[in-house]
């Protein structure tokens, strides 16, 4: 891996700052985030993690009418951002915890490099990332979460996730 640096900013500044911007938000606030964030993140891959989760139903499924929430934040934002889907089926029950995560994480985006790129930082987090394919795939990844969602609630468990089965993996 690459050395890299982390802090805190100001949304705003971090966005003018970073070279890959995270977006992070509930869905609520996604398209104004999105919105807000478009003059900085031209030129550059916006990873959006957003799920298009609707209380009190988030086990549920309810999709945009874009289709995705990374669809409706390539819409928003323009063609000159790299919009990619990754991270929306890893609970944040994993990052409260210093342990291995096993579950594995799908990339989806309208950008082979950029998808590649996702792809590189996923596996330096320690993460097995799949190429998942173009941004409308992210109807998919999105709509996991949902399910798995209810599964945690079904069998009282607080982060369950997926993984690919059936293609070796790198070592």
């Amino acid at each position: 891996g690459k050395d890299s640096y982390v802090r805190g900013e100001a949304n705003e500044v971090a966005a003018q700052e970073a070279d890959i911007l995270v977006l992070t938000v509930p869905y609520a606030a996604h398209a104004e985030m999105c919105e807000r964030m478009k003059p900085f993140a031209q030129g550059k891959i916006v990873i959006d993690v957003t799920v298009p989760l609707v209380p009190p139903k988030v086990t549920r499924v309810q999709m945009p009418p874009e289709g995705s929430a990374t669809q409706q934040a390539q819409k928003i934002m323009g063609e000159g951002v790299q919009v990619v889907a990754a991270f929306q089926n890893i609970s944040y029950e994993h990052l409260l915890n210093d342990e291995e995560v096993e579950c594995d994480v799908l990339v989806c985006g309208g950008n082979k490099e950029a998808r590649e790129v996702v792809l590189q930082l996923v596996g330096d987090a320690g993460l097995v990332g799949w190429n998942a394919g173009p941004v409308e795939n992210a109807v998919v990844v999105e709509g996991l979460t949902s399910i798995l969602i209810g599964l945690n609630k079904q069998y009282g468990v607080p982060s369950s996730g997926i993984r690919i089965t059936g293609i070796p993996r790198k070592s």
